[in-house]
């Protein structure tokens, strides 16, 4: 599906758009956070895009395992270790690899799910990013079981996750700042489950350009 070269397509893609989404994602945790949502994202992605930049990477999990710690170091909040994680989960699934396949694709989701449950001892329905992660992974699943190409996993993928973070404005927050909002978090939609189907559609939309 993808070599090192598009992977980095990708992910720059992927920063351009969190950039472009700045204030949007500011103004949804502003609502129920700490109202800086969008610039810690901007923020870590910046340092994503400065380390894509300097390539230097053999395999794609390197360049995963440096992002990952990009996200980890400049992303603040709760936001940096649980993206952080996803990148980092990323990287050991796809050890010594220099190609991504969709089935790979799939396990860093899968992986990823796993490793923010750990680490955010959250699970689906708790306003989180997982609710747009997980069901993007289902749905992406479900279209490889079925033997579609890539083209149409990464599409099943991003639609899901779209719809995941919508959805979440019909939740009660259940994890950080939000929680303490109970049921007058209802109504909005979550940050991080936003930030999450923006880079899950810039995966999508850039490969679906390529």
């Amino acid at each position: 599906m993808a070599n090192l070269n598009q992977v980095v397509g990708a992910l720059n893609l992927a920063a351009d758009i969190i950039e472009e989404n700045k204030q949007h994602l500011t103004e949804l945790d502003g609502a129920i956070g700490d109202g800086d949502h969008g610039i810690n994202m901007s923020r870590g992605f910046s340092f994503v895009k400065k380390t894509l930049s300097e390539g230097g990477f053999e395999t794609v999990a390197d360049l995963f395992k440096k992002c990952g710690m990009d996200l980890v170091a400049h992303v603040g909040g709760a936001s940096g270790p649980l993206f952080g994680t996803a990148f980092l989960k990323a990287s050991m699934v796809l050890k010594d690899k220099t190609e991504v396949s969709a089935s790979d694709y799939l396990s860093i989701l899968k992986a990823s799910v796993e490793g923010i449950k750990m680490r955010g001892k959250s699970d689906a329905g708790e306003k989180t990013m997982l609710d747009a992660l997980i069901p993007a992974y289902e749905a992406g699943a479900e279209v490889e079981k079925q033997e579609k190409s890539a083209q149409e996993v990464l599409k099943a993928v991003k639609a899901a996750a779209a719809k995941g973070a919508e959805d979440t404005e019909a939740l009660v927050a259940k994890k950080g700042r939000a929680s303490y909002l109970g049921e007058r978090s209802i109504g909005h939609q979550d940050p991080g489950a936003a930030s999450t189907a923006l880079i899950l559609g810039a995966v999508s939309d850039f490969f679906a350009a390529s």
